[in-house]
């Protein structure tokens, strides 16, 4: 939150001075100008939060008030290079245990992109959470998500719905997400099942819901769900219209969903049937809420801000995937985030997340099925924007350089 002020009570005394001698008036005035050139120059402050109070955050949001959220906070539709169906980041995890060390559960968790955020989610517990994106593709592929996620049973009909393929027999809620995958190997795509899962998606955000979903959007959804039934789990990140996503390596989606925090630990959803019911219980309650929105623009990250401002909420971690990068590519774009997210309440465990390709650390024998480069980085929020304000960097670089 950013401190303002006026100096309208210092000019109104200023000019009942009338039986002053004229320097007097000359040098008070000089002396006023000289404040106000100070002020000025000086940077707003960020207002801390060093114990939060008790929080008004709800248990859980009507539907109503979820569409009403996306439709007041949100921003104009944009443009990225990529669909962006799952993420690409195979250290995903690696800094769970450091940053679980940090914050508090129970506040608010904003980050960007699609199904990592339910990892995070589910690590850093908070009590509700935003995914903010550029693309609104974005948004009703968490829609979807949240359709498939309530409709669901188990991990294995979540993952049959979800790649449209038919659910093996004999998988148990006891099977590893190894074994999980693995049950689907042999299984092909249904057409059938694909315009069937279409349609309870459909009726679970339009008549069960009544999100006032257009015709576009719908069409949208069925983008999505059909390159996840096309390419099943195998499916990876991918830039549309080029090769190299296939000389980089990217991970699949089971890679995704097998991999592990570097010291053994397995904080995706679909780890295990304890790690799923906690995100549908999530999704069921409407606490994870995609808008969609620029980083740097002027209203959606604001908006959640004053959202947590009334309810007494702090932000705990916010995961930024590698959107910073790219705003530093966009003339003063990462200024506007920066003092976008100074609007936030925060307080000194308040984390950043991010993805740094190159630049993570190397994990040995227990680092994930991935071993070898773990890509994501931390840093604590409220240094990072002193630091900007003191014009330390001005590029991503810089940023990178004080992140653990």
């Amino acid at each position: 939150m950013l401190a303002h002020r006026t100096l309208s009570g210092s000019n109104h005394t200023m000019f009942h001075w009338r039986q002053r001698k004229a320097f007097v008036i000359v040098t008070a005035l000089i002396l006023l100008g000289i404040g106000v050139v100070s002020y000025i120059l000086q940077p707003a402050s960020v207002a801390t939060y060093q114990a939060a109070a008790p929080d008004t955050l709800p248990s859980q949001l009507s539907d109503v008030d979820f569409w009403e959220m996306i439709e007041s906070f949100s921003e104009p539709n944009g443009y990225f290079r990529s669909d962006n169906f799952l993420s690409n980041e195979s250290g995903l995890q690696s800094v769970v245990p450091k940053v679980r060390e940090r914050i508090q559960p129970g506040n608010v968790y904003i980050g960007v992109g699609p199904e990592q955020n339910f990892t995070y989610i589910l690590a850093f517990q908070p009590k509700i959470s935003f995914v903010i994106d550029i693309r609104r593709l974005n948004m009703l592929e968490h829609l979807l998500y949240k359709a498939i996620f309530e409709l669901s049973q188990d991990r294995a009909d979540f993952v049959s719905s979800l790649f449209s393929r038919p659910r093996p027999k004999g998988l148990t809620e006891k099977a590893t997400v190894e074994e999980l995958f693995k049950a689907y190997d042999d299984v092909a795509s249904n057409n059938a099942l694909l315009e069937t899962n279409l349609e309870r998606v459909r009726a679970q955000l339009l008549v069960t819901h009544h999100f006032p979903l257009s015709e576009e959007d719908v069409m949208q959804i069925r983008y999505v769900l059909s390159n996840f039934a096309q390419e099943g789990p195998d499916l990876t990140y991918s830039f549309l219209g080029t090769y190299y996503q296939g000389t980089l390596g990217m991970p699949t989606y089971r890679q995704l969903m097998a991999d592990n925090d570097g010291k053994g630990h397995n904080w995706s959803f679909l780890a295990t049937e304890d790690a799923f019911r906690k995100i549908q219980d999530i999704q069921r309650k409407n606490l994870i809420v995609p808008l969609v929105g620029d980083f740097a623009g002027p209203k959606t990250i604001r908006s959640v801000g004053r959202y947590m401002r009334q309810h007494d909420a702090l932000l705990s971690v916010f995961y930024t995937s590698n959107v910073e990068m790219y705003l530093f590519q966009q003339g003063n774009d990462w200024k506007n985030f920066y003092e976008n997210v100074a609007t936030l309440p925060l307080n000194p465990a308040s984390t950043f997340v991010r993805f740094a390709a190159g630049r993570g650390r190397r994990f040995g024998s227990t680092g994930g099925i991935f071993g070898g480069m773990r890509s994501q980085m931390w840093s604590p929020v409220l240094e990072v924007i002193q630091s900007v304000r003191d014009r330390d960097f001005d590029d991503y670089a810089g940023v990178l350089d004080m992140s653990e």
